[in-house]
């Protein structure tokens, strides 16, 4: 079977009967390519249980996709992620499908074994594509260089019957656009596939999930985003900004000075250095907008700027533009938004 296989990951944390927002986006450039290519489109999920996960109703958006099969990897030495495990029972599963494109969120956990699955298939991993083209009948993949200042075009070629991989950033698809897709959506059937894996083969041992990470923040999975930078001045006046994202019940993020200096917690961080989110709605109080943090926020579908200085590069991004000092808006946005609700 030729095609393209968009490999998926179930949400971190505490709910792992859903599918996480950037495999949605990685599954909506997959089948962006597919769909270009007149190419069917698969999707694989690994684990211990990853038949009966995919039938939750958490993994639902996969009923909106136009899907010819999905592929439920399971084993139970994938009961916990390991590098090995995933590289090698991926590794059997693309060789008995023969797909010619293999689709991956560019998450942590792809940044860890996509490399040596594609060295083992003999094929250079194309990573962190923000967009896809085709000219003359072959995919063009767009990455960012320099800290998003340079957009680079690949084009890769098959070498005999391995895959092209690549990843897909978060924000440059849109999960929104699988509901939205053309003509109705097929009932792709649920297919069992049983890797050939022993304990020898794990070199790793997972071990118990960092204390700390039951208080992370998954700010790629936000709707809404409020994010501070410099012009707030001092620690102090973060109450501001932190009231105007309870008003819109939306997440706190920040620019990297403000997580340098400890202000906030580097998990909050958005940018080159932090997380690249794409939330429906991007409020960035008293940030500039430098360079890397642009690349870390371009995903988002509308963005709003509130600056003193009208000739901040934020703007150029920006939808909607307020000129001003943050410490009279602000306090006037909170106001309207809790009068809007009738508080």
């Amino acid at each position: 079977m030729s095609g393209v296989l968009v490999v998926l990951e179930p949400r971190p944390g505490s709910d792992p009967a859903a599918l996480s927002r950037i495999s949605l986006e990685a599954l909506a450039g997959g089948l962006h390519l597919a769909q270009q290519l007149s190419l069917p489109c698969i999707a694989a999920l690994a684990g211990s249980g990853s038949a009966v996960q995919l039938q939750s109703p958490g993994f639902a958006p996969l009923r909106a996709a136009q899907l010819e099969q999905i592929y439920a990897i399971e084993h139970p030495l994938l009961a916990h992620y390991t590098a090995d495990g995933h590289t090698l029972a991926l590794e059997q599963l693309i060789r008995k499908l023969c797909p010619e494109y293999v689709v991956f969120p560019h998450t942590y956990q792809v940044r860890d074994y996509a490399p040596a699955l594609a060295v083992s298939l003999g094929q250079p991993l194309v990573s962190d594509v923000i967009a896809i083209r085709i000219e003359d009948g072959s995919p063009i993949f767009v990455r960012q260089l320099f800290q998003g200042r340079l957009n680079a075009d690949y084009r890769v070629t098959h070498p005999g019957s391995a895959p092209i991989f690549l990843s897909i950033q978060a924000g440059a698809f849109r999960a929104e656009s699988l509901e939205n897709s053309n003509g109705p959506a097929t009932a792709a059937s649920i297919v069992s596939f049983i890797p050939q894996l022993t304990e020898a083969q794990i070199r790793t041992r997972p071990a118990a999930p960092f204390r700390e990470s039951a208080r992370t923040v998954d700010l790629a999975s936000a709707p809404l985003i409020v994010s501070v930078g410099r012009g707030i001045g001092e620690q102090q006046n973060l109450a501001l900004v932190e009231s105007l994202a309870a008003a819109l019940g939306a997440e706190l993020a920040a620019s990297r000075p403000i997580c340098d200096l400890g202000w906030l917690p580097m998990e909050r961080q958005v940018g080159s250095s932090g997380q690249t989110v794409a939330p429906r709605l991007y409020l960035a109080v008293g940030i500039s907008g430098a360079i890397q943090h642009l690349v870390g926020m371009k995903g988002a579908k509308t963005v709003v700027a509130i600056n003193r200085d009208p000739a901040a590069p934020i703007f150029e991004v920006a939808d909607y533009a307020v000129v001003g000092d943050l410490f009279e808006v602000v306090p006037e946005l909170i106001k309207a938004i809790h009068a809007t609700k009738g508080e």
